[in-house]
Formats: C-alpha cells, structure tokens, sequence
C-alpha cells in the first residue's frame, strides 16, 4: 500500500505587530481541510483551526513572552484521517521596541549597547567627477509605515547626513522617502528617492536601492546600496556611491 504523502502547510503572512500590546500573527493555507495549532519553542500550543479547513489564521497575544529575544515555532496540522504533519521551524523576531521596553538590568545594558551600535554611520564609497573618495553616512528613520508585513516597515522617510573625505563637495543632507519589500532569501529590497543638498546651492535628487542582507540580535539589519544622484543645476554633474551599513529604525516614529 503507498504511504500517505504528508500534508502540504503554506505560510502566506507571519509577523509580530509593532503597536502594543504586541500579537504574533500567521496565516497559512493547506494542501487539504485539517485541524491546526501551533507550538511556540520554549512555551506553549496556541489552537488555530478547531475544525476541518485549508485556510488558518491565528492572534497570539505576546504579553508574557517578552523574556524572548525571538519567536521560533512549528505548525502542526491533522487532516480528516487523523494524520499529523509538522512543518518546518519558523522564526520571527520581536519587534525593537519590545526588546526596549523589558526593565531587567540586562536588557538596559543591551539597550545602551544597542544605542552605541545605532550610531555608527555607514561606509561610503563615492565616485564624482571619475575620481573615486571614501565618506561616512548616517541615516536616521524618522516616520514609519506599518502594513502587513514582517518585522519591517512597509516604507519609511528619513534624514540623512553625509560627509566625504577630499571630496568636491564635501557634505550632504537628504530627506526621502524609502519602500520596503520583505523576502526570505534576504531581509528586503529598499528602492527609494530622496532630495540632497551640500548647503552651497549644490542640490539634486537621489535614487537608491538597498539590500537588506542578514540582522544582528533581530535588532540591526546589515545592508548594502547603490545610489544614484542626479544634480538639478543646469550643466551640473551627476554622481554615484556605494554603501555598507547598519539599518534600524527602533527610534523611529511609528505610523
């Protein structure tokens, strides 16, 4: 007799909402109509799906989990004959806020570590009328855009300041607006578009892409960008950069 294949499990949406009180919230879809729970690693069984569908979707209030950094948990489904199958594990980390908000005397010190780290600027690779310099840049976001997502934003504006070593023009200030777009292979993909200045009349506009690449502690997303600036001046020239840094953007504005 052929063995019974195991039951397809699709995750369509996992991510913990930024807004208090915080809930973790997955949805999924199945191959067939089954029952489902779900087991958070180091806690308990959370009941999604009482009777038979192939659609599931679940709330879990988060209020007593917050001695976790992250969430990993597995999806456990039956189907009519009673046939168990367990997905894979999944993992989706705390909001930064939620890390903040806990008042061990740990956590202030992964607080006060994680504000050193913040201000660290980005690496700056520039290259400007065919010469090439080295700079420094620091982005701050400032307004947050939550949609149904993960653990970023869907969009953010931000400020941000750049200087650069020997450089023509040497300092910029740029204000914009940056999309987000959430993947599994990398963190995400950021196009966005930003208005730049060096406060000597030398303006124009920048388009960028970043890639979100891996995290540190779930808080700290490593990320690498391309940016391409456009100078507004008749008879101006453009320029090009690339970048290494840190995003976050737990000291943001969330909308």
């Amino acid at each position: 007799m052929a063995q019974t294949e195991p039951t397809e499990i699709y995750v369509i949406d996992s991510y913990i909402t930024p807004e208090t009180p915080h809930r973790l919230i997955v949805t999924f879809s199945t191959s067939e109509e089954c029952t489902s729970v779900i087991k958070i690693k180091s806690s308990k069984t959370f009941n999604v799906s009482d009777s038979l569908t192939d659609n599931h979707r679940v709330e879990i209030d988060l209020a007593d989990l917050f001695n976790l950094t992250e969430i990993k948990y597995r999806i456990l489904v039956k189907n009519n004959k009673k046939k168990e199958t367990t997905s894979e594990e999944y993992e989706v980390a705390l909001p930064s806020e939620a890390l903040l908000t806990t008042t061990s005397d740990n956590n202030w010190y992964q607080m006060c570590i994680g504000g050193l780290v913040f201000a660290i600027p980005s690496m700056e690779y520039l290259v400007m009328d065919g010469k090439d310099y080295i700079g420094l840049s620091k982005e701050i976001p400032l307004l947050n855009f939550y949609g149904n997502g993960y653990n970023y934003p869907a969009g953010y504006i931000g400020l941000e300041y750049s200087h650069y070593l020997n450089a023509p023009h040497k300092n910029f200030l740029r204000l914009g607006y940056k999309h987000m777009f959430q993947f599994r292979e990398i963190k995400y993909i950021s196009p966005g578009l930003s208005f730049f200045g060096d406060f000597k009349g030398y303006n124009g506009l920048s388009a960028e892409v970043s890639l979100g690449l891996f995290q540190i502690r779930n808080i700290f997303t490593v990320y690498t960008r391309y940016r391409y600036n456009f100078q507004i001046k008749s008879g101006g020239k453009d320029f090009y950069e690339f970048s290494l840094g840190l995003y976050s953007n737990f000291f943001s504005i969330n909308l």
